[in-house]
């Protein structure tokens, strides 16, 4: 079985994450007899000083032509100073919108392990689990028009955010099958008391719902859902809403693992699904060896899972991830208050690939006997 991988490791500490996460994939491959091409394409910043564009049409027609993209990070200060089309994040941007992804799945869950890492006190997050399923070609983001203007002296800027009642259908039904496999319930998240598209997604989502009658479904107003989010994260299951409030409500949701780089995502729905970790190009450590692979690792896992059918290699790896933390295995993010061993970016790849190992061996030696 092969499967050909297209990686961006991108920008900061990107390159540094996405190589311990394809060193992890190489070492599943490997146990399983699986084959994973890889090649590696520039995206961001790095893709602006080799080629003068934040995603070059070679890039862009590897991604297309792949089976899957593993993303590293994008965003560089140097570039602020450019225009926004011209920006590392317009490459983030355009690759999203050409894959076809509108559905972006973010796992936040609380790790017993470095529960101490968070400014959430542990009786507080002990126990979350959740899922973050957020619209991500529609909204604020991708509305038109938007810009900026001049007229008689006075400036102003406009975005629109839109949604059709077909984008929202679709990552609706996204959230209640994901609902289905997990424990149940979806909470949609608007703000359905000011925005008429906010109006259009709850009436959408609720009769999307119908076709779900073993899911439950609540709404939350978005800065009701923040604030519960803190105060009681074990509330929720999945989280459904947009592309701005997804945005924003799962970078929140870091509290409940302790750190940004503890969070994966996967982009599904288009001919190839996008997979990436939440945390960004982090440029004041790229380069250190410091940064906290997990993320992109999960990612890979996500990879193995929605885009490859690879349910029990996908599971592994996240088995092997909380194994090395179990064995107080860190990086500098997650060690505050956690005790346990303070590991470089590298390090913790090779645990992770050495836990994955011994799973698949204990495994084995379970189905022999």
């Amino acid at each position: 079985m092969g499967f050909k991988i297209t990686t961006l490791p991108g920008d900061g500490i990107g390159p540094e994450v996405t190589a311990e996460a394809v060193r992890v994939l190489q070492t599943i491959a490997g146990i399983h007899g699986l084959k994973f091409d890889f090649e590696e394409y520039a995206i961001g910043g790095v893709a602006i000083r080799e080629f003068g564009s934040p995603l070059p049409r070679t890039t862009l027609d590897a991604c297309l032509s792949s089976d899957a993209v593993l993303l590293g990070a994008v965003g560089a200060p140097e570039y602020d100073r450019l225009p926004p089309n011209q920006r590392p994040e317009a490459g983030l941007l355009l690759i999203r919108s050409a894959l076809g992804g509108y559905a972006n799945l973010r796992p936040a869950i609380s790790y017993s392990s470095i529960a101490a890492c968070s400014p959430l006190r542990p009786e507080v997050a002990a126990g979350a689990d959740i899922l973050i399923v957020r619209e991500l070609l529609g909204g604020l983001y991708f509305g038109e028009p938007r810009g900026v203007s001049s007229t008689n002296g006075v400036t102003s800027a406009s975005n629109t955010m839109r949604y059709s009642v077909e984008e929202i259908e679709r990552v609706a039904r996204v959230a209640f099958e994901a609902a289905r496999k997990r424990r149940g319930k979806v909470t949609s998240v608007d703000k359905a008391n000011v925005l008429e598209t906010s109006q259009l997604w709850r009436q959408t989502v609720i009769r999307v719902s119908h076709a779900f009658p073993d899911v439950t479904l609540d709404h939350l107003y978005v800065d009701a859902c923040a604030m519960h989010l803190i105060i009681n994260p074990r509330r929720f299951d999945v989280l459904l809403t947009e592309n701005l409030f997804g945005d924003i409500l799962s970078d929140e949701a870091a509290v409940i693992t302790g750190s940004l780089g503890m969070l994966a995502s996967a982009t599904i729905g288009g001919e190839v699904g996008l997979y990436e970790p939440v945390h960004g190009s982090a440029p004041d450590i790229a380069r250190q060896g410091i940064a906290n692979p997990c993320g992109a690792i999960a990612s890979a896992a996500m990879m193995l899972r929605h885009s490859f059918g690879l349910e029990q290699e996908a599971c592994d790896i996240e088995l092997a991830i909380e194994h090395v933390l179990e064995a107080g295995y860190r990086t500098p993010d997650i060690a505050a208050g956690t005790g346990g061993y303070v590991m470089k970016t590298e390090e913790i790849g090779e645990l992770v690939c050495q836990a994955v190992a011994e799973i698949a061996d204990m495994r084995y030696a379970y189905h022999a006997v």
